[in-house]
C-alpha cells in the first residue's frame, strides 16, 4: 500500500481554505462584515476568528482582505496605522467612500446570489 502524497488537511486548515476561497470572491468595489464572510464560508458565527486570520495573512497577500469590515461597515483598524490607512486607501481607490470611520454597508454589500437547485 502506498502512502498518499498530501497529508489530509486539518480541520484548522479546512476552515482556513473555506474562508480564503470565499473571501476571493468579494468583488471589486463591495464589502462584507466579518460576520458575513464567517458565515458565507460556512463556519457559522466565526467573527473573532476570521478576524484574527485576517490580520495573520502575509502582507504580499493577493486576497482582498480590506473589503472585510466591523459590524455595520465599521473599519476596525486604527486610522493612522500603517494597514489601517492601506484599508482606507484600497476602498477610496475601488470607489468605495470612506466616512467617519464607516462605509455604506447597504449600498456597497456584497450580496451574493444565493443558486437554488
Amino acid at each position: 500500500m502506498t502512502e498518499p502524497t498530501e497529508a489530509p488537511q486539518t480541520p484548522a486548515q479546512i476552515r482556513r481554505t473555506a474562508l480564503y476561497l470565499t473571501l476571493a470572491q468579494v468583488p471589486q468595489g463591495k464589502v462584507v462584515s466579518y460576520g458575513q464572510l464567517a458565515e458565507m464560508a460556512g463556519l457559522g458565527r466565526a467573527a473573532r476568528w476570521v478576524g484574527r486570520t485576517l490580520s495573520q495573512l502575509p502582507e504580499d497577500t493577493s486576497l482582498p482582505w480590506h473589503r472585510v469590515l466591523g459590524a455595520g461597515g465599521r473599519i476596525s483598524l486604527p486610522a493612522g496605522s500603517p494597514s489601517g490607512d492601506e484599508q482606507r486607501a484600497r476602498l477610496r481607490d475601488e470607489g468605495v467612500p470612506v466616512r467617519n470611520n464607516r462605509v455604506d454597508i447597504q449600498r456597497h454589500g456584497w450580496r451574493p446570489v444565493e443558486h437554488s437547485g
